[in-house]
């Protein structure tokens, strides 16, 4: 793994595979931390509407004025008729759109108030501009969709919305991946978060069966998801490499506290 391949060898570039190792769990986790954060809480009362309300509607409302069914497709996990509840009670009360964009402006908004003290930002920034340059929105709408907002000018909220965004591009081909198997991402949810059925929709009478082809399965869709974000991140040269994986883990601790 990265860690220790940069412990034994603190000059060598890490590799495609050892770059992806080591950002995009950072990524993922650190993406998703301005969902129900003070700032979305905040928009969302002024709003009108609840923190789940303001997630669903914030999230997919980059999509426009769609039916539910297509903010499903997008989401991947939940179940449809709670998607579908949380959406169309919402869609009434504030136009999709404009959650959406408020959404963005939220995890901008979390990137000032965590990620200010930390140093080479600027530098994340350029590097993180350059893999999403790099990266191929075919079939990835909801990436697509993020991607289109307005992006904020100084570093930290720029930081945050970026590492979003690239969020949502691993999270697109994940589920490209999950279908490209054989799979339905219902069953790789309850295999990659068997205790967070209920917060998705689902009931213990919907668990599907985990076997041995599941989790055979879901490791090819591991592969594949590396497979499809790779190139993107591959087009980083070692300095930017070792500030990208670097700022990131500094992300990381700010977000914790």
């Amino acid at each position: 793994m990265y860690v220790a391949a940069m412990t034994d060898a603190p000059n060598a570039a890490m590799t495609d595979d050892e770059l992806l190792a080591a950002a995009c769990p950072i990524i993922y986790k650190a993406g998703s931390s301005f969902y129900f954060g003070d700032s979305a809480m905040a928009r969302a009362e002024q709003l009108g509407l609840d923190r789940f309300g303001f997630y669903a509607l914030g999230r997919g409302g980059v999509l426009g004025d769609v039916e539910s069914a297509v903010v499903s497709s997008a989401f991947g996990y939940f179940n449809p008729s709670l998607l579908a509840a949380l959406w169309n009670a919402n869609r009434v009360k504030v136009s999709p759109r404009v959650a959406g964009a408020a959404f963005m402006e939220c995890c901008g908004e979390h990137g000032r108030v965590k990620l200010s003290g930390i140093a080479d930002l600027d530098q994340f920034v350029a590097a993180a501009e350059k893999v999403l340059a790099a990266t191929d929105g075919d079939a990835f709408a909801l990436f697509a969709a993020t991607a289109s907002e307005p992006l904020a000018d100084d570093a930290p909220a720029h930081a945050m919305q970026l590492v979003t965004i690239l969020r949502e591009y691993r999270g697109c081909a994940h589920l490209v991946a999950i279908r490209a198997v054989g799979l339905d991402s219902k069953t790789a949810h309850f295999f990659t978060r068997p205790n967070d059925g209920a917060m998705f929709g689902w009931t213990p009478e919907d668990a599907p069966i985990i076997d041995d082809t599941v989790r055979e399965k879901m490791a090819r869709v591991e592969g594949l998801t590396d497979d499809m974000v790779r190139p993107a991140y591959a087009v980083l040269d070692a300095d930017e490499r070792e500030v990208f994986v670097r700022v990131l883990r500094s992300v990381e601790v700010a977000l914790a506290g």
